[in-house]
C-alpha cells in the first residue's frame, strides 16, 4: 500500500454545511485527499474513468438519474476531475437546491470550469485549493531536504518515490500536454507551445514582458499573453503582480511567473539538480519559498492579503515578496548573509510601509540586525510562518 502524507487542509467542517470546489494541479492529491481525508461519500464518481465519462457524453441526464435512482437526499457526493465534464454543474446546482446533499468536486483547469458555468453555482460552492505538498506535512521527515525538494518536487508521487522520480516529472509534461492542451484543443500550434512552455520554464520566477518573450520564442505577444493564461487556468503557474505603493520610486508594471513545483519547472527546463554553486540554486530556493506563501495564504484563508514583489522600474532595486503592506520578505540562498544582501531591502525599508523585514537564507540560527532586519534560517522562517507569526493580518472566517 502506497504511503499518504496527511494534508494541512481541511474541509470537513466546510462539508458539513457546504459544497466545495477543491482544485489544484494535476497529481498534487486531489484524488487521495477526497478518499482519505473527508467523509464516506454516498456516490463517488471519477471522471478520469473514459467509461463513466463516455456514458456520460451519451446521456448528460446521468447524474441526475443516479441521484434519483438511489433516492439520495443528504449526505456527500463526491465527482473527481469535474472539468471534463462541466455540464453536470446544471444538475448539482438542482440538487443543492432541492436536497441536503453537498457536492466536493475536484478540477485541475479552471478555464473549463469557468466556460462550463461553474458561475452557475454563484457562492453556493466555496473555491479551495491543494497545493503540493508543504511545510507541515513534511517537516519531519529525513527526507525533508532542499536537495530532495529540487530533485523530485513535492508532489506526492514524485516525492515519495525518489528513485522513479525523473521518469515521473518527464511523464508529467506529456500527459499534462495531452490532456490539458492538445485534448482540450486549447491551442492551433501545439509545437510552438512545447517551445513557448519549455522557455517559460527556463524564465520560472523571472518578470515576463510579453513583447520581449514573443520575441524570443519567435510568435505574437498576443500569443504568449494567451499562452500565459493558459498556464495560470490550468494551474501551472502562479502569477505574482509587482507592488505599487510605494512614494518614492516608480515601479514596475511587469509580473513575475513561477511553475507551481519546482521539479515540474526542472523536468520542463531540461535542467539537472542544481548545486550550491549554480544560479539556478538561488532561483529554486526563491521558487519554493514562494510556493510555500502561496499555499500558506491559501490554506489560512488570509483576508484580502496579495502576495506581490518590488522591483523599481529600472531594475537597479528589488524585494522578492510583499506580503499585503505588512512584511517584505529577500529570500537569499547565502549561508552567510551580508550587507550586500540586504541593500533592496534597506532601501526599502525607507519608505516606512512596513512592518517587517526579512531575509530567508540557508544561514545556522536566527539573527536581528540593529536596524530591525530580521533573518531566519529556512526552515525556521517556514515554522514561523506556518505558526502564524509572520503575517499579522486578520483570518478571513469561512
Amino acid at each position: 500500500m502506497k504511503e499518504y502524507i496527511k494534508r494541512s487542509l481541511d474541509l470537513n467542517k466546510i462539508l458539513d454545511r457546504k459544497s466545495v470546489f477543491l482544485i489544484g494541479p494535476r497529481m498534487c492529491g486531489k484524488s487521495m485527499y477526497a478518499k482519505k481525508e473527508v467523509r464516506k461519500p454516498v456516490l463517488y464518481w471519477n471522471l478520469l474513468s473514459n467509461t463513466l465519462f463516455y456514458r456520460i457524453v451519451r446521456n448528460p441526464a446521468l447524474l441526475e438519474e443516479t441521484l434519483k435512482a438511489e433516492e439520495l437526499t443528504e449526505g456527500l457526493v463526491v465527482i473527481d476531475e469535474i472539468q471534463r465534464a462541466p455540464q453536470l454543474l446544471y444538475t448539482v446546482h438542482q440538487f443543492i437546491e432541492d436536497t441536503d446533499l453537498v457536492f466536493l468536486m475536484t478540477g485541475s483547469s479552471v478555464r473549463k470550469l469557468k466556460s462550463g458555468g461553474v458561475n452557475l453555482l454563484g457562492g453556493r460552492a466555496l473555491e479551495k485549493k491543494l497545493h503540493p505538498l508543504c511545510y507541515p506535512e513534511i517537516k519531519d521527515r529525513g527526507d525533508y531536504t532542499l536537495e530532495q525538494i529540487f530533485r523530485t518536487g513535492l508532489l506526492p508521487e514524485m516525492y515519495l518515490d525518489p528513485e522513479n522520480a525523473d521518469e515521473a516529472l518527464e511523464a508529467y509534461e506529456g500527459l499534462y500536454l495531452e490532456t490539458e492542451i492538445q485534448l482540450e484543443n486549447e491551442v492551433n500550434d501545439l509545437p510552438g507551445f512545447i517551445n513557448f512552455l519549455e522557455k517559460a520554464a527556463l524564465s520560472n520566477g523571472q518578470q515576463i514582458n510579453f513583447s520581449a518573450f514573443a520575441s524570443d520564442v519567435g510568435v505574437s505577444r498576443q500569443a504568449i499573453k494567451t499562452w500565459y493564461k493558459i498556464l495560470l487556468d490550468t494551474l501551472m503557474v502562479k502569477e505574482i503582480k509587482p507592488y505599487g505603493k510605494t512614494r518614492k520610486r516608480k515601479e514596475t508594471s511587469f509580473s513575475r511567473f513561477y511553475f507551481f513545483d519546482v521539479g515540474i519547472a526542472r523536468s520542463i527546463a531540461r535542467m539537472i539538480v542544481p548545486t550550491e554553486t549554480m544560479t539556478e540554486y538561488g532561483t529554486f530556493f526563491e521558487t519554493y519559498i514562494a510556493m510555500e506563501l502561496v499555499a500558506y495564504i491559501d490554506y489560512t484563508g488570509l483576508h484580502d492579503t496579495d502576495l506581490t514583489y518590488y522591483r523599481t522600474s529600472d531594475g537597479k532595486r528589488e524585494v522578492d515578496f510583499i506580503i499585503g503592506d505588512e512584511v517584505a520578505i529577500e529570500v537569499k540562498s547565502s549561508k552567510a548573509v551580508s550587507d550586500k544582501h540586504l541593500e533592496n531591502l534597506r532601501e526599502l525599508k525607507e519608505e516606512g510601509i512596513f512592518s517587517s523585514y526579512i531575509v530567508v537564507s540557508r544561514e545556522e540560527s536566527p539573527r536581528r540586525l540593529e536596524d530591525g532586519i530580521l533573518i531566519l534560517p529556512w526552515k525556521d522562517f517556514l515554522k514561523r510562518l506556518w505558526n502564524g507569526e509572520i503575517i499579522k493580518s486578520k483570518l478571513r472566517k469561512e
